[in-house]
Formats: structure tokens, C-alpha cells, sequence
């Protein structure tokens, strides 16, 4: 039996032998290599390897098709449940919606990801919504602000590359207890992560205002490491307020951690996009209790 497949929008860019297999996950990669080899599986009619990137309308062909040797079941997932007060709590968080990627305003207190002790993240809502959905980067639980997910495969590769190129701009906003020495510089720093390997970080960061022993900084890391802004702040000897793991000052434990992912800049396909966050309620609350004062 033959089978023809047209590749749909959204899906172009991806190698074959991957396409193939999210579409028949029982497929095994040296199934896949011996039928290319064989010519029972062709792209528009010619033979090509498994390492092609698909193109949108491009038709596969499956020459031995049959419904035993592939499966079109869906590979079994173990997705947590997510109740309705949490899709509402992401919709509600939506900035920026198009047909291929979303931004959302992270609240402070829900994980990116799931993990050990995490109950619910934006990725478990995000693919109750749609498994074509992808996180592109990720912020820590207690980091409040801008979140890029793509919707489709296309710009979940798009975004991953002008991520790798450093091509998006990020600047966070950060209250901080004390005062670094100087009001603006970059910071070199070579951090270390669980397994012990060795990654050096660039940050630069500014002053905006410091009043009563507290100073709103503007932090924008050219590199993306876990933890650097915090790490980066206690380095300055002006820990943020709110982090339980840097900063020892014990009067303000009880605070949300005061950093936001504020600002992205990025240009895809000629198209300029920026995207601001609101700060969220504490921050600005905090900020009024310190008298500080900002203007963009």
C-alpha cells in the first residue's frame, strides 16, 4: 500500500527521520535508514537521507506502507492535570499572541519546568493546551516576567538560534539591598553548575536609583546561566531582595524575589518586536516603601 504525506506549515525545517518518527512513534532509526536506502520512503518523488530538512508542502511518499509496521499512535505522556484556575492564570498573563509564538508575563512562584517537588509549571499548562507548544528559555520560579513560548517546531528552532547568537535582548529589573561601588559596568564571572563545569558569564548592569539603602539596577546578561543575575548582585555586595539563597539579610525573607524579567528586543524576518513587562504589585509596592522613583 502507498501512502503520500504533505508536510504542513509549521513543520518545515526539521530533519526527516524526525518528522517520520513523531508521526509513527514506533519507528526505529534503522527502520527508517534501510527503507530510505531501499527507496520505500522518498521525498517528492526522489530519494534523499534521513538528515533532509523538510520543506512545507513537500510530499512523502511510503512505498510498504501498512497500519502494523506504522503505528500512528501518539507516544504515552504522563502530563500533570491542570485545573482551570491555571489555564486562567496564563491566558490572563498573555502580552503577545500570534500564530507562531506567545509572551507571556510570568507570575512569581510557578516553575518553568517541572522537577523534583514542582506540583504544576508553565510547561505543564502550556502543553495541555497544545503539544506543539515549547518553552524556548526558561526564568527561575521566583523571577517574575517576559516568557517566550513557540507554537510550533519552525520557531521553536528560530528562537533557539537567535537565543544561541545572542540575537534577543534582555534587560532585567532587580531592587537591591545596598549600593555596588560603581554605577554601571560589566561584570565577568565564572560560574560553576552542579556538575562542576566551569561557565564564564558577562553581565552588564546600571544603577537606575538608590534610596534608603536600596538601589533599583538594570541588569542585561549577555550570556544566560542559572542564577547569574543573582550570583552576579551578591558578587556587587548588593544581594536582590527577596533571595533566600544570596542574600543573609533576614529582614526582608518574607519578600517575593525583586527581579523581573522586564524588557525583550528581537527582529525575526525583518519584523521588530519589543515587549515590556508589568511589574508586579510587590515590586512596585517595595519600590514605594523605598521612595524609589523610575522613569523609563
Amino acid at each position: 500500500m502507498i501512502k503520500k504525506i504533505k508536510i504542513a506549515q509549521g513543520f518545515e525545517d526539521q530533519r526527516l527521520d524526525k518528522y517520520l518518527k513523531r508521526l509513527f512513534s514506533n519507528l526505529s532509526q534503522s527502520f527508517i535508514e534501510k527503507n530510505l536506502r531501499k527507496k520505500n520512503i522518498l521525498i517528492n518523488g526522489l530519494s534523499v537521507k534521513s538528515k533532509y530538512l523538510v520543506n512545507e508542502n513537500d510530499l512523502i511518499i511510503i512505498k510498504n506502507y501498512s497500519e502494523e509496521i506504522y503505528a500512528t499512535h501518539e507516544p504515552q505522556r504522563n502530563y500533570k492535570k491542570v485545573n482551570k484556575t491555571q489555564i486562567k492564570n496564563f491566558k490572563d498573563s498573555i502580552v503577545f499572541e500570534n500564530d507562531n509564538f506567545i509572551v507571556i508575563n510570568k507570575w512569581c512562584g510557578i516553575s518553568t519546568q517541572g522537577g523534583t517537588n514542582i506540583i504544576i509549571s508553565i510547561d505543564d499548562i502550556i502543553k495541555t493546551i497544545s503539544t506543539n507548544y515549547n518553552l524556548v528559555h526558561r526564568l527561575d520560579k521566583e523571577t517574575s516576567g517576559l516568557l517566550i513560548i513557540a507554537k510550533n517546531i519552525k520557531y521553536t528552532k528560530i528562537f533557539g538560534k537567535l537565543f544561541k547568537l545572542q540575537l534577543i535582548k534582555k534587560t532585567y529589573l532587580a531592587l537591591c539591598d545596598g549600593k555596588p561601588k560603581m554605577n554601571e559596568s560589566y561584570v565577568d564571572l565564572l560560574l560553576h553548575n552542579e556538575k562542576k563545569d566551569k561557565n564564564q558569564t558577562k553581565t552588564f548592569y546600571k544603577i537606575l536609583s538608590n534610596k534608603q539603602r536600596t538601589s533599583l539596577i538594570q541588569f542585561e546578561p549577555k550570556t544566560g546561566k542559572k542564577h547569574q543575575l543573582r550570583i552576579v548582585a551578591k558578587n556587587l555586595g548588593s544581594p536582590i531582595v527577596g533571595d533566600s539563597k544570596y542574600n543573609l539579610n533576614q529582614s526582608n525573607k518574607n519578600e517575593n524575589l525583586k527581579l523581573n524579567a522586564h524588557k525583550l528586543e528581537f527582529k525575526i524576518d525583518g519584523n521588530q518586536f519589543n515587549f515590556k513587562s508589568d511589574l508586579p504589585n510587590d515590586f512596585t509596592n517595595y519600590m514605594k516603601q523605598k521612595q524609589i522613583s523610575f522613569r523609563e
